[in-house]
């Protein structure tokens, strides 16, 4: 221990008389660490801020949707979710609750909306009462879809606080009409605001009756819509997904061993899923900016070997009192690894720094987020680095002769 103590003492004090040269020697290591620290902290922070989104959907929640392969577009073919489908999820799957059928509307043939002399484009979709709840979205005034909506197909709307500010209209807009493709629809509610993501506003978007939105499409019977519920009982998910699966394929005559043209998926498969991709996305764009590590670690193995060249007479008075080969490696591996973890530090300071930085310049994007493991991966990576760099000199150090490094000049 005694052994240990002494080493590092020695090592600190050589990194400290020579402060510039240990700093440029550990640049490149400050900076590596940094990129990678920087990059992490931005993919995680949206990681973060999605998977919470996708969370919010409720563990117990399904969403199911039209899927058609590559292959069935390029030969013009599309595969669609109907209302038929829908009434047969109604009617024959017992434990679900707030099933919600949803498709985005185009009123008049586009997403125009108009509101004294004011014009906006924005999505509108079609929904029931119950998209409130699936969706966690909730009104800020006023109020949400109602049965009554949808059983007179009222013209209202529920908009975003995006279309609020976009048409000009009041701050309280409740009883405001606004125009839809001809169409006039009275405003009876505007929605929590959420603010922007990558830039993209996520408060712009109308919502109008489902069955208003019905009546407005040229064929209805084809129209491809999407449809979520929650399952009463969260130990039912797969039972209920496989009978949801089971009903679908009877219905879409699908034969025995035909992929699905259609996907049911629960709010944890979707954040799954996400979290995958991000996870690649990680890994690559890490593995990229980690090459600067290596810059860095042959940079202090340069700086060791000329320090061990500088010190050659130290290395020899210390053989020559008794100092064996494995105390002189010690030494130089301890100062090796040291300055790389000085440089890991300052490294994920700086990273911090420039992620949290960043992502407030960028418009929308949520904040930045350094997980645990990332740090510990950057010292962990740092003393690696340390290690194996820092062993060449380390071993030449240790097989000086002590008589040819006391006459060295």
């Amino acid at each position: 221990m005694n052994m240990l103590w002494e080493s590092l003492r020695s090592a600190l004090a050589s990194i400290r008389a020579h402060g510039l040269r240990s700093f440029l020697t550990t640049l490149g290591i400050i900076i590596g660490v940094a990129s990678v620290i920087a990059v992490v902290s931005l993919i995680q922070g949206l990681s973060h801020s999605i998977t919470s989104q996708f969370e919010g959907l409720g563990g117990n929640s399904l969403t199911i949707q039209s899927d058609t392969s590559f292959q069935e577009a390029m030969q013009g073919k599309r595969n669609r979710l109907t209302l038929a489908d829908f009434e047969a999820i109604v009617h024959h799957i017992d434990g679900i609750s707030d099933v919600t059928p949803l498709f985005v509307a185009n009123i008049g043939g586009d997403r125009l909306l108009r509101y004294q002399g004011n014009t906006a484009f924005t999505q509108v979709l079609a929904t029931r009462g119950s998209f409130a709840d699936s969706r966690q979205i909730y009104p800020d005034l006023g109020r949400f879809l109602i049965d009554g909506d949808e059983a007179s197909r009222r013209r209202v709307v529920v908009i975003g606080e995006k279309v609020r500010e976009n048409l000009k209209l009041p701050e309280d807009p409740l009883g405001e009409f606004i125009e839809m493709g001809g169409e006039w629809f009275k405003v009876v509610g505007v929605t929590e605001k959420r603010g922007e993501m990558f830039g993209f506003s996520q408060d712009d978007y109308a919502i109008i009756p489902f069955s208003t939105g019905m009546t407005a499409y040229a064929d209805p019977v084809r129209q491809d819509i999407d449809i979520s519920f929650t399952v009463a009982d969260i130990d039912e998910i797969e039972p209920v997904k496989d009978r949801v699966t089971a009903l679908l394929r009877q219905l879409h005559g699908l034969k025995p061993g035909e992929r699905n043209d259609f996907r049911v998926q629960t709010a944890s498969q979707l954040t799954e899923s996400f979290s995958q991709v991000i996870a690649t996305v990680t890994l690559v764009l890490g593995g990229i900016v980690s090459v600067s590590l290596l810059v860095g670690g042959i940079g202090i193995m340069n700086i060791m070997l000329v320090s061990v060249t500088e010190r050659t007479r130290e290395i020899g008075i210390s053989k020559a009192l008794g100092a064996k080969r494995h105390h002189i490696l010690l030494q130089f591996l301890i100062e090796a690894t040291v300055l790389s973890l000085l440089g890991g530090l300052v490294g994920v300071l700086i990273g911090y720094g420039l992620g949290f930085g960043a992502a407030k310049l960028l418009p929308g994007f949520p904040d930045a987020y350094v997980p645990w493991w990332a740090v510990a991966l950057a010292f962990g990576f740092s003393t690696l680095v340390g290690i194996i760099f820092g062993l060449m000199p380390a071993a030449k150090a240790a097989k000086l002769d002590p008589i040819d490094a006391l006459r060295y000049e």
